[in-house]
């Protein structure tokens, strides 16, 4: 009887420290956020038809740590494009993809944004929430359960947090958003706000319009790419959608899904007048390294001599945006990779633009770049 005695005891205690434990830490980093940004570029002349403004912006674990620290970094960027005076009422700003997914590390231990990788991140975010984890982990349906429980736990203080801050943003400057992509469980809009749902994760983005409201249907990501399929559902094709903004009519093709021809065919059948295309890329060797093809079946179309021969680079120019966007209809579109030092997650990618015949590979840079293209007529 002692003994039990003595085993709760310590059993209470130990909880109890537990508890604390958890809760320790967990106040967001105080001062500025450093925007890093390196250069402001335009292209095209201003035709009173409106601008693609592709907002590379430049981020690091902490600008995730809390909602007043997210809007203040993304916050810094619309100011200068609005200092630049590439903000106007038919401006469509794109952001990249995984913009919001990192979200997921809001409210957590300080210890989380200065981890030196993302295994020894996420170790610590399992180990300061391990009821919740654990009941997410156990209803998993996906082989990476840590992964996938720890986007289902957080999802809707992360919807949350890219709703109210997008929203804010797109309202406060009167401009519409392509809100890069985030990780929700079967994402959906309704009376104008993004709503959480209880389904699969999916990579999805979120279209705002100038007066603060969520457009759906919601873009969700059709091609995974390998490091994706193990925990994420795959969007459908027919679900592509087109949305009507002061600019021009806007379709959303999230990163692999540009190197594709069925999404373009899509867009055309609803008549397509603007592309943004929200992308990540981290990998070995990143833009300037060799391709080495895809992970599953590749689009029609690609050359086999292409592969392990042109660059990173040279086969998003061949084969994505650059490639395509003629076959879509569309007179200008957008390619907006998210930089930045995520833990020990390389993120490199340039912004791309193309309008009507031309093409252009912006300068990849070591920070934040915003590029104003101007709507052709």
């Amino acid at each position: 009887m002692g003994r039990a005695r003595y085993l709760v005891a310590a059993l209470t205690v130990a909880c109890g420290g537990y508890a604390v434990w958890s809760r320790l830490g967990r106040s967001a980093p105080a001062g500025p956020v450093d925007l890093h940004l390196a250069d402001v570029h335009t292209l095209g002349q201003d035709a009173g038809a409106g601008n693609l403004l592709a907002m590379q912006p430049y981020m690091v674990p902490s600008d995730y740590a809390s909602e007043e620290r997210f809007r203040l970094k993304l916050g810094g960027y619309f100011a200068a494009a609005r200092d630049a005076r590439l903000i106007g009422d038919r401006t469509v700003v794109i952001l990249p993809e995984y913009l919001g997914a990192w979200l997921v590390v809001a409210g957590e231990k300080a210890s989380v944004y200065g981890a030196a990788t993302v295994d020894e991140a996420t170790t610590t975010m399992a180990l300061g929430n391990l009821l919740p984890l654990i009941r997410w982990a156990v209803a998993s349906p996906a082989p990476q359960r840590t992964r996938y429980a720890l986007f289902r736990m957080k999802a809707r203080s992360v919807a949350a947090i890219y709703d109210h801050v997008l929203s804010g943003l797109a309202r406060e400057y009167g401009v519409t958003v392509v809100g890069g992509s985030i990780i929700l469980p079967s994402p959906s809009v309704s009376e104008g706000r993004l709503i959480a749902g209880a389904g699969p994760l999916y990579n999805a983005s979120v279209v705002y319009a100038p007066d603060g409201r969520a457009l759906g249907p919601i873009v969700r990501k059709v091609y995974l790419t390998g490091d994706e399929r193990p925990f994420l559902g795959a969007g459908a094709l027919e679900d592509l959608a087109v949305y009507d903004t002061p600019a021009g009519r806007l379709g959303v093709l999230i990163c692999a899904d540009s190197w594709y021809p069925s999404p373009y065919e899509r867009l055309r059948d609803h008549g397509v007048e603007l592309i943004a295309v929200p992308a990540f890329l981290s990998i070995p060797g990143g833009w300037p390294g060799l391709w080495w093809g895809y992970q599953g079946a590749g689009p029609e179309g690609v050359e086999a001599a292409d592969v392990g021969h042109l660059t990173e680079g040279e086969a998003w120019v061949k084969y994505a945006l650059p490639g395509r966007l003629a076959a879509s209809g569309a007179v200008a579109g957008m390619t907006v990779f998210l930089r930045g030092r995520l833990w020990d997650l390389p993120a490199d990618g340039p912004t791309l633009a193309v309008a009507g015949d031309a093409a252009h590979e912006l300068p990849r840079l070591e920070g934040a770049t915003m590029v104003n293209l101007w709507r052709p007529e």
